[in-house]
């Protein structure tokens, strides 16, 4: 009989088992929080906030990934096949790692409404990957804009408590134009809403 870590005490996980220490080595190359392109249509946003564990206390190694539409609803995708227009070298897609103090921070263009499984377009949203020590999977949840008037018809926010959609929207600053406020709650009492795709 082979030794595994559930017959050796004495033998610890491997690294396939787990997210981390070790996936800022493959992901560094690829750090990306700046999505912005010469010409680029629509309305700029810059979009920061933190990560906090179950204790309220920041989370200095996480890694944060968005993919979302440009500005008329389209991604930069062959599967999709809107006839909507593409910005040129707009890819939608970030990566950035959190801070000592679990800050991250993104600079894009607000996205356009995508469509949906009914007919009414879902709300402008960006959609987030959360990865970390200790996860066996990614985290996947949304960013939505608290000032975007669809987000009362959209199919996905319809689908979660109204007590907890507040975790998916992002705030406008205070004192800063086109800047929002999203943070990530792990765990506790004002988790984050995470998404089961």
């Amino acid at each position: 009989m082979t030794a595994s870590p559930e017959t050796d005490p004495l033998l610890g996980l491997a690294a396939s088992q787990t997210v981390g220490p070790f996936f800022q080595i493959g992901f560094e190359a690829l750090y990306q929080n700046d999505l912005t392109v010469d010409a680029l249509k629509g309305r700029l946003v810059t979009i920061r906030g933190q990560v906090f564990d179950s204790d309220k206390l920041p989370v200095p190694d996480a890694v944060i990934e968005i993919w979302q539409a440009n500005s008329f609803g389209k991604y930069a995708h062959p599967e999709d096949q809107q006839d909507k227009p593409l910005d040129l070298a707009f890819t939608g897609f970030g990566r950035c790692p959190t801070d000592a103090e679990g800050r991250f921070g993104f600079r894009t263009v607000k996205p356009g409404p995508v469509p949906s499984s009914t007919e009414i377009p879902q709300a402008p949203h960006i959609n987030v990957s959360i990865f970390m020590r200790g996860l066996l999977d990614r985290l996947v949840t949304r960013i939505y804009f608290i000032d975007e008037a669809s987000n009362r018809t959209d199919e996905i926010l319809n689908l979660i408590d109204p007590e907890r959609r507040p975790t998916l929207l992002a705030r406008p600053i205070a004192g800063e134009s086109d800047a929002y406020l999203w943070n990530i709650v792990l765990k506790g009492r004002d988790e984050t809403v995470f998404l089961d795709f």
